[in-house]
Order: C-alpha cells, then structure tokens, then sequence
C-alpha cells in the first residue's frame, strides 16, 4: 500500500492531504520507506534527514487541523538539486570543495516551494558542478538507473529524475543549460521540461544570459503543469523574468490537438548521428501524433550554427562561474570542468561576440520555422541510457565524440536556440530502457508545448511502466 501510494500523482497526493483523506505524516511515512527501500541501490537522493521530515510531517497536520490556510503544495515531501541553495541542507553541487556549505538562504525557486507548502526532505544528487549529463561525482558517488541499475541516470538532474521515477518523491525540481533536465526525464520515463528562459525566475551570475533555466520533472504532464502554476511567474531579482503568471498553468490543458501541423527530425535534418533504436523509436512516434489528427512532415530548421554557440558560451559562463574556484582548488576539480574553464579562459572577445550574434540568427530562423509548424518532434538523446562505469558516450553509429558534451547535441542546440522543450516518455529499448521524444515549440509556447505533450502521453500510456526495483522486484 506504501509503494501504490508512493506513486500518486502530486496532484491527487496534494489533493487528498487537504482533503484529510491522508495525513501529511502517512504521505511522509511512505515516502521515507521508499527512500529506505530503493535509494541504497539507486543513490538518487543525498543529505537525507528522516528526522526533520516528520518533524514539518506533524507540524503540517497541525495546520490543518487548525484550519489555518495552507498552500496547494502543503505536506509534499521533495528532495532539492544539489546545485540548488535550500536553507538546513548542504549544497555541495557534487564537489569535495562544498561538502561542508550550508547556504544562509534559499534560491528563489526553492522558496516558492516551501511558500507552497512543499517539505523539503534533502538533496538529489548531481554531477560535480553539474557538468555533463551523467550524475556521478566522488562526494556521494553515481546514481544508478531505477529501470536497471547498470546504466546512467543521465544528468545534471539524475538524481532528480530517479528519485521521481521511483516514487521516492513525488515531483522535483531540476536545471537545464545543455539537456539536464531532459535527458535524465528521457532516461528514466519521467517528464522534463525546459522552460523558456524567464518562465521560472532564476537568480545566478551570469544573470542576463538564457542558456541554463530552472525546471519541474513529474511522472506525469499534469503534475507538471501543477509545479509550473507555483514555480513559474514574474521576479524582480531576475532580469528576464516572464511577466505572465504562474497561474496560468493552472488551465486544463486538452487533449485534442487535431489539425496541428508538427515536424519531425531523427537527426536534425542529417546533422547528427542517431544511435538506430533511438530513431526507430522517434519514427514510430510519428504515427501516434498522426492518429491524433496532426498533419506531419519531415522538417527541421537549419541549426548548423548551433554547435558554435553553445560550445563557447557554455565556456564563457564556466569560466565566469567558477573561475575563482579553479584558480583555488584546480587539483580537486574533474578533468573535464577543468577543460571547459579553460576554453572559456582562452575565448577571444571577438569570438564571444560572434557566438551572441549567430544565436540572434538562430532565434530568427526558428521564428520563421515555427509560423509554419506548430510544434517540432525530436529524440531527446541521440543514445539510450549507457554504463554508469564511463563517463559519456565517446561514439555514436560510428561517429566519434570529441569531448564530454559533444553527445548531447540533440538537446542543446535547442538550448542554443532558447526554446522551450519538453521530454516525454515515448516507449522502451527491447532491453527495456527507457526512451524519451523530445517535443519544441515556438518562443515562450510552454503550456503548447506540455498541452502536445499530454495528447501525446494520453495516447500512449509509456509514463505508466514503473521500474520494478520501486515495486519491490529485482532487476539487473
């Protein structure tokens, strides 16, 4: 009964809890012996304390005993990025150098879950700095892939993402600047969205720029169309910030998207190689979003300018974040932030300027593509969930990788291009791992793109497979 109810959506949790249906100490409970259960195989969840938990669990029910007010997340227990400042628990951001940093405030995102009435629990384990997109670091070691444990949970929000699929916590909430939030959701059969820049309010040093963005991972559109009606909305303390209000995430969104017109790319109109069962999968895809009534086309806008900027002002902003970090502890940072840093140290002022200017051209191009075409369909990852033993793919179908990000193309040229996008779970690999499709749409277009999302999830049902470790089963 614990597992069944460890797997409710956050809507009906949240729901039943006000509606005193459940207590917030039950909801708890049978978190917590999930946790108890699963998180010593997966490692998903970081600096837990059980201790505290119950502890906000009863002082929750108290409130509503009392009939105070209460906010529509009150009593849900969630475990916060670990590059993500929450007051009581330390932010490590997976780096020996932060082990012992506990932060004097919370980041804007992580109030607006406690002003919610969200319980945080702990922190969910992360790459170090958050650096590539599988979560492994040598604080709290590698977390593993619920749906098999020899595979990657993919990153920066592994953690996150496992956690989620595996009923430890109901929802989460991650960060995404080259694939962090959709390729863990694609590897775990969760949903991931990456907002457009300014939908959720994001206070950082590089404060002006939209690469990287703050995001929900859910079992479920729904749910995240929930996060996103308290997470998202205007903040003076981000320049970008999206005026329009949370709360309009709190629309149903429908599922009858009969006469869209959608296009589909594999690979990005030939610029990328794509791991065969992937596009298989992708292909299949096609077929549901046409059985739905949309009218499909193979076409994608020419992003070949995309590689060029992302790679340098990914740099740039390494080395605008971390720079005095390296110059003090260069011998406890992994080789591969380290070579990032560097690149952004070596960028020329001109080279900077370039990168900004063929991203205005990418903005451009993807303006025109979408007058035409309502959304655009894509895999999420060019490879399925790989060995947790190596740190990324250094091949695909025969193509080789030239450094550890060269792999996530198939996500960051759309961060390069600043859309939002969402993953959803979009089938298995006859090895049974999960697979995710990767829907974009126009500038600012969130809710069409998670309105498409659920039409498509509705059809299909590939969110509902649980990983049998969750239920209590052996798998690899």
């Amino acid at each position: 009964m614990e597992k069944d109810l460890c797997f409710n959506s956050a809507r009906d949790l949240a729901r039943m809890i006000q509606d005193r249906d459940l207590s917030v100490r039950e909801v708890m409970e049978a978190h917590l012996a999930q946790i108890q259960r699963v998180n010593p195989k997966v490692n998903a969840i970081v600096s837990l304390n059980e201790e505290l938990a119950l502890k906000e669990a009863d002082k929750a029910d108290k409130i509503l005993d009392a009939g105070k007010p209460s906010g529509p997340f009150h009593g849900l227990p969630i475990a916060i990025k670990d590059t993500h400042n929450a007051v009581g628990f330390p932010a490590t951001s997976g780096s020996l150098i932060f082990r012992d940093h506990y932060p004097s405030a919370d980041d804007l995102i992580v109030e607006r879950l406690r002003k919610a009435g969200a319980i945080v629990i702990g922190k969910t384990n992360v790459p170090e700095f958050a650096a590539g997109s599988h979560t492994f670091n040598e604080l709290f070691g590698s977390t593993r892939n619920p749906y098999d444990l020899s595979k990657t949970a993919g990153g920066s929000s592994g953690g996150a993402a496992a956690a989620v699929a595996s009923g430890m916590i109901p929802f989460a909430d991650g960060s995404d600047m080259g694939g962090s939030l959709r390729n863990p959701a694609c590897f775990n059969n969760v949903v991931g969205l990456r907002p457009s820049p300014g939908r959720i309010p994001f206070s950082r040093t590089a404060l002006y720029s939209p690469l990287a963005v703050q995001g929900p991972i859910t079992r479920n559109v729904d749910d995240a169309l929930f996060m996103l009606s308290v997470i998202a909305g205007p903040d003076g303390r981000s320049p970008l910030a999206i005026e329009e209000p949370g709360s309009r995430f709190l629309k149903q969104a429908q599922s009858d998207i009969k006469g869209l017109r959608i296009a589909y790319s594999a690979d990005f109109g030939g610029l990328l190689p794509t791991d065969p069962e992937v596009r298989s999968n992708l292909e299949e895809q096609v077929k549901v979003f046409e059985g739905l009534g949309c009218i499909v086309d193979e076409a994608c806008p020419d992003l070949k300018e995309a590689d060029e900027v992302f790679q340098v002002l990914r740099a740039w902003e390494f080395e605008l974040s971390y720079s005095e970090i390296f110059d003090r502890f260069r011998e406890m940072i992994k080789p591969s932030v380290i070579w990032n840093i560097e690149k952004g140290r070596s960028l020329s002022g001109p080279e900077v300027g370039r990168a900004e200017r063929l991203r205005a051209l990418l903005y451009n191009r993807m303006s025109e593509f979408f007058k035409q075409y309502d959304a655009l369909i894509l895999p999420v990852s060019q490879v399925t969930a790989f060995d947790v033993n190596i740190e990324y793919p250094t091949e695909i179908d025969g193509v080789k990788m030239e450094n550890y990000i060269d792999w996530m193309r198939s996500c960051y040229y759309i961060s390069a291009a600043g859309n939002p996008s969402v993953s959803i779970p979009s089938g298995f690999t006859a090895a049974g791992i999960p697979i995710g499709l990767q829907i974009v749409g126009p500038h600012r277009a969130d809710f069409e793109v998670l309105r498409i999302g659920r039409a498509f999830e509705q059809a299909t049902g590939y969110g509902r497979r649980r990983p049998d470790i969750a239920l209590g089963q052996k798998i690899n």
